[in-house]
């Protein structure tokens, strides 16, 4: 299929490419990762060629900002790296677009950038890492707390999807991975942590505070959907508190979106269709840490009408993206 939207493809500035830490920061695999996170307009660009995708909406490498302890030097390293952006969008700007990277070390700050990329710089949303670090390193804040009601209040008002991005666990937190080290990965850490956040955030009621407001999650729902039904049926008979006002699965198909970025599976794609609907499904790679090739292929040729997959491929992220294309 020609002309497909990707919208988890991922670049890089000097500051995120530091990611000290992470465990695929090293190696050969690094090293390629590195020269492909700061290329526009090489090997980015004819990959895109070769297989039919027309658009890329381009957000931050993880754990990108949302690693920058200091508040005041993660709102600067954003304001950078996001102008940047601009300025290669422009080159391109028929063939990329951008999310907003966001110091969420400081809600307000962030809610400030974002309202700048939207309005100034014409992004199409937010794409941030599912917690952030502040102040120290063992440090987690996750989205849900009061402090980003009025953060959320500005995401709501600007009508503009927010990414909530995979990154891995705080190492001091990952007990439950000791002598099991290849967890504490994208391979697994990476999905249970962003579902656990999302949930979060379904969980916290805001939702029900702003009923407008998308998410966007990749990886075709970091395992929510296949546990849609689970999670509502056992928190109809528990006694924990819930302060939600609908179940799980509503806010899922109401105020999710989830993109097939990293997960070129039939089983779970088709899945996720079922608990989700098409409409609420859309393409994506995950480029560089996937490579295009599989992932379009794949999308191509797995089972689905005509419709359904030009819907995928393209138009729900039309819609949700308010993108100038035909």
């Amino acid at each position: 299929m020609d002309g497909k939207i990707a919208l988890e493809e991922h670049w890089a500035v000097d500051e995120t490419l530091d990611i000290a830490g992470q465990p695929i920061a090293a190696g050969p695999f690094w090293d390629v990762l590195r020269r492909l996170l700061v290329d526009f307009r090489d090997q980015r660009l004819a990959g895109m060629d070769t297989h039919g995708i027309e658009l890329a909406i381009l957000g931050l490498n993880s754990p990108a900002l949302q690693a920058i302890l200091d508040p005041a030097e993660a709102v600067d390293v954003a304001r950078r790296a996001n102008d940047t952006l601009a300025a290669e969008i422009a080159h391109d700007l028929d063939r990329f677009a951008g999310f907003a990277g966001l110091p969420m070390q400081d809600p307000e700050a962030a809610a400030r950038e974002l309202t700048r990329c939207v309005t100034e710089l014409g992004f199409k949303g937010a794409m941030a890492n599912c917690f952030t670090q502040r102040g120290v390193a063992d440090s987690a804040i996750y989205y849900d707390l009061p402090d980003f009601r009025p953060f959320w209040a500005t995401v709501a008002e600007l009508d503009v999807p927010f990414y909530l991005h995979p990154r891995l666990t705080i190492p001091s937190r990952t007990m439950t991975y000791e002598g099991h080290r290849w967890l504490h990965s994208p391979a697994w850490d990476f999905g249970s942590e962003t579902a656990t956040q999302a949930l979060r955030l379904i969980g916290s009621g805001l939702f029900d505070e702003f009923p407008n407001l998308q998410v966007v999650l990749g990886h075709l729902g970091e395992r929510i959907p296949f546990d849609m039904w689970r999670i509502d049926n056992l928190m109809a008979k528990l006694p924990a508190s819930y302060p939600a006002k609908k179940r799980v699965s509503e806010y899922m198909r109401e105020n999710f979106h989830l993109t097939t970025s990293g997960q070129f599976r039939d089983a779970p794609f088709h899945c996720a269709i079922a608990e989700m609907g098409v409409e609420r499904l859309m393409f994506s790679v995950d480029y560089p840490y996937e490579e295009m090739a599989p992932a379009a292929q794949w999308f191509d040729n797995t089972a689905l009408s005509d419709a359904d997959r030009t819907r995928i491929g393209r138009t729900n992220a039309i819609e949700l993206f308010k993108l100038d294309l035909d």
